[in-house]
């Protein structure tokens, strides 16, 4: 009942909105939250896929017309804090311009291969006004389900010619998401022919992308795939960042240090551990701007640098959790 007693805030909040986009409508309307809930993403009877919480809405005027709306600032799985917490946290020691992204005067290019119910990409787009965001799921079902059941912007629907399938979000979609629908676009697509039919060149990509089974596509991680050899071209040569998400029981004792791509670094989160490769050959880090010289291109100097930046990340975003706390796990 406690929380109950704060909708009104958000029933207000919604009125305004609709004033904002409805300008030229001449009655006052308002809106009930109806709750909130949190729903699970499961492809079977083991694995959660995914957490959100949505919101339930109604017009006053219509009470059938029920909208939800899934809340972009929260993250419900500990694996993606640490993913946004460790890509972000690279991003911003390799000298990317992240405050000017966040604030929206420059924009920052971020694909995320593999959607769920879309809690991830919501909340970069959410946090960092200059985010433009692909998103690459093959499944259909998927897609139809983020949307219908778990809150994510009908708009966001995207087509292979790199627009929206619609021409114009509706109403709702404009009173509740406010722009963030417009930079956010979801490609039904296999991600290997995304990724090598693309033009796109990428700040930052996010790869979480289990089947049905529960099982990493082993095209996405070989290092000979045509996947990995496209994907070196698409990120962004000085600070382009590669975060995945592994389960903690996920074989990687095949991947070495070569996951690098051209110059960019490659973040595995796992369930419990992340781990970060980089080339000692080459004074890469100190191109990328961690400020290390060759000799100290340890493990723990590079990790070093990424806690000290992480609190950068929590101050610029405002983020609702410390991102240290998630990069130590």
């Amino acid at each position: 009942m406690k929380a109950a007693n704060h909708w009104w805030k958000t029933e207000v909040w919604l009125r305004k909105r609709y004033a904002e986009v409805c300008s030229d409508t001449k009655h006052d309307q308002r809106f009930n939250v109806l709750g909130y809930q949190w729903r699970v993403l499961r492809f079977n009877d083991v694995t959660r896929q995914s957490a959100v919480k949505v919101m339930a809405a109604s017009k006053v005027s219509d009470p059938s017309s029920i909208y939800y709306m899934q809340q972009p600032h929260v993250l419900a799985v500990p694996y993606t804090k640490s993913m946004v917490s460790a890509g972000l946290t690279a991003l911003l020691s390799s000298n990317y311009d992240l405050v000017n992204a966040v604030n929206g005067n420059k924009e920052i290019r971020v694909l995320c291969i593999g959607h769920g119910g879309g809690s991830l990409p919501l909340f970069i787009a959410s946090k960092i006004q200059g985010a433009v965001i692909d998103i690459v799921e093959i499944d259909p079902l998927v897609i139809s389900t983020s949307i219908q059941a778990m809150g994510f912007p009908p708009f966001s629907v995207a087509v292979p010619s790199g627009h929206h399938a619609l021409s114009r979000p509706n109403t709702m979609d404009e009173v509740l998401w406010k722009g963030i629908h417009e930079r956010l676009f979801l490609y039904e697509s296999d991600a290997e022919k995304f990724i090598r039919n693309t033009e796109n060149v990428y700040d930052i990509i996010f790869i979480d992308a289990y089947d049905g089974d529960d099982i990493f596509p082993w095209k996405l991680w070989d290092l000979d795939s045509p996947f990995l050899q496209a994907l070196g071209s698409r990120l962004h040569p000085h600070h382009g960042t590669v975060v995945v998400n592994l389960h903690s029981d996920e074989s990687i004792s095949s991947v070495d240090q070569s996951i690098l791509l051209n110059g960019s670094m490659f973040l595995v989160c796992a369930a419990h551990t992340w781990i970060c490769w980089w080339v000692t050959k080459d004074p890469l880090l100190t191109k990328r701007g961690f400020g290390l010289p060759v000799g100290c291109l340890d493990q723990d100097s590079v990790l070093n640098v990424l806690f000290a930046k992480s609190h950068e990340v929590d101050r610029d975003l405002n983020m609702p959790f410390p991102c240290l706390q998630y990069l130590n796990r």
